[in-house]
């Protein structure tokens, strides 16, 4: 499998590119600005091709989706670039992608979580953001599609548990680490029963029902 990771110099999608390399046979695309200099550590790697560009550049981002078979997106903060990206996975075929959103887009996060949470992302203006990004992956065309969205993210090597929670649900979970969210990233990746197809999740830790993040 051959997997385009745009933004690759971010921490979530360092740790997904280590577990690739070390559990699959994965070919990676690291895709992002200046990654021949951030992530120079792979340039020796056969099975890694660093290439340096940003989203707003459609003509790189369609050759760097060039002969891939899924992308992950590791950030949505432009609705502008989530349109690039689409554009050129379609140019290329490519129907699978996974793209990290934020937590509170739809009304889910109930109760004070749900408050400090608004207070945090800049109020309604923050989240409706970051839902016209998670639209423009809902609108398109991609048939295996999933966003993800990111509950309040800490480190810690070994904790990889985490829960998916579909769309419509509410999100009570105040926390979870990125090495969770790498391995239900490459999870989802490997996957092809259809069960992440065209779908939303919040991800995050179990039984984190607090009113705020621990490391708060």
């Amino acid at each position: 499998m051959k997997i385009l990771v745009l933004g690759a110099a971010g921490q979530i999608s360092r740790y997904l590119t280590d577990l690739l390399l070390n559990e699959t046979t994965d070919e990676l695309v690291l895709y992002g600005r200046n990654m021949t200099t951030r992530l120079n550590q792979y340039a020796a790697n056969d099975r890694v091709t660093l290439i340096n560009g940003d989203f707003a550049d459609e003509a790189a981002l369609t050759a760097a989706a060039k002969g891939v078979d899924a992308a992950y997106l590791n950030h949505m903060h432009l609705t502008s670039d989530v349109q690039n990206v689409v554009k050129a996975l379609d140019a290329n075929h490519v129907t699978k992608l996974i793209g990290a959103n934020i937590l509170g887009i739809y009304g889910e996060v109930p109760g004070k979580f749900g408050q400090w949470n608004l207070s945090m992302v800049g109020g309604q203006a923050g989240e409706d953001a970051m839902l016209a990004s998670a639209e423009v992956m809902e609108d398109s065309d991609l048939a295996d599609y999933t966003v993800l969205r990111l509950t309040w993210l800490f480190n810690q090597a070994g904790n990889e548990n985490y829960e998916l929670i579909p769309k419509g649900q509410p999100f009570k979970n105040a926390q979870v680490s990125r090495q969770a969210v790498a391995r239900g990233i490459a999870t989802i990746l490997h996957d092809d029963s259809g069960q992440y197809s065209r779908q939303s999740f919040g991800i995050g830790e179990p039984d984190t029902y607090f009113d705020k993040p621990s490391f708060y």
